[in-house]
C-alpha cells in the first residue's frame, strides 16, 4: 500500500528488512552488536546483521547510523558499545562524532545526561550485559489532585477527588514561540489555580509535559525552545517545582509520551502500551510487561521513518525523515501543500490542523492526507516493534481528533495485517480522553 499523496515515501522498516536480506543473500554477513549505556548503569542491547568489512562499507555506515540514531532517541544514552567490522567502527565513530553528521544528537545526549558522549569498540564477549529495570509509574488516585498536561498548542488541566474527575480544561496557547518565560509560567500557574477552585484543597500536582526531565526539573523540553540559556536555568529548569510550593503541594512530572502510555493502560486495564502523542511533535512513551517505565526517551519525533531522498526535514535538528514531521500538525499542514491545499500564513499551525479537520467532509483531499498519515503510522509502528514489545498502541493528540482519527488507524492497521502483526492493536480513545486523558492521567503520578 502506496500513500497517495506522499507518493515517495519508503518506510524504514521496509529498508531495514531489505538490507538484512541483502546481506544474509550475500553469504558475507558479519554481526553488529550494540550496547547503549544510559544514567545509573542501565543498558539496552540491540543486534543485526551488516557486510563483513571491505564489502558495501558505504551501506553498512548508512544502516548503522539509522539504528544507533533510532537507539539515541528512543533508548537513550551516553555511551555507546560496538562490536563491528573495523571500517564500520571507524565510521560510525566519525558520524557520531563531535563535529560528525549527528553532531546534534550527541550534542543532545550529552545535555540530557551531562556526560561526555563516548564510542567503544568491544568485542562480542566482552560487551556489557543487558541492564533495563523498570520503574512504577501513577496509579494513585486518593486525595485532591491537580492532572496537568503542557502541549504545544494548548495546555490542559483537570482537578481530580479520590478519582473522580469533577473539572477539566483546556487552553490555547504558544510556548514554542514565546522567549519570555513568565509567559510560560503565567500560563501554567493560570491553568493550575483554574482546577484548584474545584478542589476543597490541593494535596498533589501531577505533570505531563514535553520534553526530557529529571527529578521533577527539566533538562531539555521542546516547549521551551524559544527561552534563553540564562533564563531556562533560572527560571525554567525548576519551573513545576515552584509552582507547585505555591499550592503548598507535592509534584510529580513525566515526560508526555510515558503519561499518554500510562492512560491508555489505566484504560485497557492491561500492559506492553506504546503511546503515541501527535500534537505540535510527536511524543512517545512506554509501559512495559510489568506496567512500569523503562527510562527510555521515547522521543520519537526524532527517530527515523521515512528514508526517501525527498523526505521531510525537521529545522531544528536538521535531519530528515524523522517522525516530527510525519505525526504531528506540521505533517497535516505538509500534505495539504503537496495535495494543492492552500491555507493562509496567517493562520498558526494549530489553526491550520483546525481548518483542515473542519474540512474533511467537504474536500475530498482532506480525507487522502489522513491516510497517508496512517500508512506512514502502520510502517512505523512495525519499525518500533524491533524496539519494542507491543500488546497496544494507544494513538492521541489533536491530529487524531474527529473523523481522521480512524482514518488513521483504519490504514495503520491494513499495514500490520498486510505484514502479519495484526496481533498488534491499535486502541483511539473516545474524543473526551483524546483531548484530556493525559492531564487525568498526570493528576495519578504522585504517591
Amino acid at each position: 500500500m502506496n500513500c497517495s499523496i506522499d507518493k515517495g515515501f519508503k518506510p524504514i522498516y521496509e529498508y531495514y528488512n531489505e538490507f538484512q536480506a541483502k546481506v544474509k543473500k550475500s553469504g558475507r554477513a558479519a554481526p553488529l552488536s550494540i550496547a547503549l549505556e544510559r544514567n545509573d548503569g542501565l543498558v539496552y542491547r540491540f543486534a543485526a546483521e551488516v557486510y563483513e568489512g571491505g564489502v558495501h562499507d558505504v551501506e553498512n555506515v548508512g544502516f548503522a547510523e539509522k539504528i544507533i540514531k533510532s537507539l539515541l532517541w528512543i533508548v537513550g544514552g551516553y555511551k555507546l558499545y560496538v562490536d563491528a567490522p573495523s571500517k564500520l567502527f571507524d565510521g560510525i565513530s566519525k558520524v557520531f562524532g563531535k563535529n560528525g553528521k549527528r553532531a546534534f544528537d550527541v550534542k543532545f545526549m550529552e545535555r540530557i545526561y551531562g556526560k561526555p558522549f563516548e564510542i567503544e569498540r568491544r568485542a562480542a564477549g566482552d560487551m556489557p550485559a543487558a541492564n533495563d529495570q523498570g520503574k512504577a509509574i501513577g496509579g494513585n488516585y486518593d486525595g485532591c489532585r491537580i492532572g496537568f498536561d503542557a502541549g504545544g498548542s494548548d495546555r490542559k488541566v483537570s482537578a481530580v477527588i479520590n478519582g473522580n474527575v469533577v473539572y477539566s480544561e483546556e487552553t490555547v496557547w504558544h510556548p514554542k514561540l514565546n522567549s519570555d518565560w513568565k509567559y510560560h509560567y503565567d500560563g501554567i500557574y493560570d491553568s493550575i489555580k483554574r482546577a484548584a477552585a474545584y478542589l476543597p484543597r490541593v494535596d498533589s500536582i501531577g505533570v505531563s509535559s514535553a520534553g526530557v526531565f529529571v527529578n521533577n526539573r527539566a533538562a531539555v523540553a521542546s516547549l521551551f525552545i524559544k527561552i534563553p540559556d540564562d533564563d531556562f536555568d533560572k527560571h525554567v529548569k525548576d519551573i513545576y517545582l515552584d509552582i507547585a510550593k505555591e499550592f503548598n503541594a507535592k509534584v510529580e512530572v513525566a515526560n508526555d509520551g510515558d503519561v499518554a502510555a500510562l492512560a491508555g493502560a489505566i484504560d485497557l486495564n492491561d500492559n506492553r502500551v506504546l503511546g503515541i502523542a501527535m500534537g505540535t511533535s510527536q511524543a512517545g512513551g512506554y509501559i512495559d510487561g510489568s506496567g512500569n517505565i523503562k527510562g527510555w526517551l521515547n522521543e520519537l519525533a526524532f527517530v527515523p521513518v521515512d528514508v526517501q531522498k525527498q523526505s521531510a526535514e525537521d529545522e531544528w535538528s536538521g535531519d530528515k525523515g524523522c517522525g516530527v514531521k510525519y505525526f504531528s500538525q506540521d505533517a497535516v499542514v505538509r500534505l495539504a501543500g503537496l495535495a494543492g491545499i492552500s491555507l493562509s500564513e496567517k493562520l498558526s499551525p494549530h489553526d491550520k490542523l483546525k481548518y483542515i479537520q473542519n474540512h474533511y467532509n467537504s474536500n475530498p483531499l482532506v480525507e487522502r492526507i489522513f491516510e497517508d498519515i496512517g500508512i506512514y503510522f502502520g510502517w512505523s509502528i512495525l519499525y518500533y516493534g524491533l524496539f519494542y514489545d507491543i500488546k497496544y498502541v494507544l494513538l492521541l493528540g489533536r491530529v487524531s481528533g474527529g473523523i481522521g482519527g480512524g482514518v488513521i488507524k483504519q490504514k495503520a492497521e491494513e499495514i500490520l495485517a498486510a505484514n502479519g502483526r495484526s496481533d498488534i492493536k491499535i486502541e483511539l480513545p473516545d474524543e473526551s480522553n483524546r483531548r484530556v486523558g493525559q492531564a487525568i492521567a498526570a493528576a495519578s503520578l504522585p504517591r
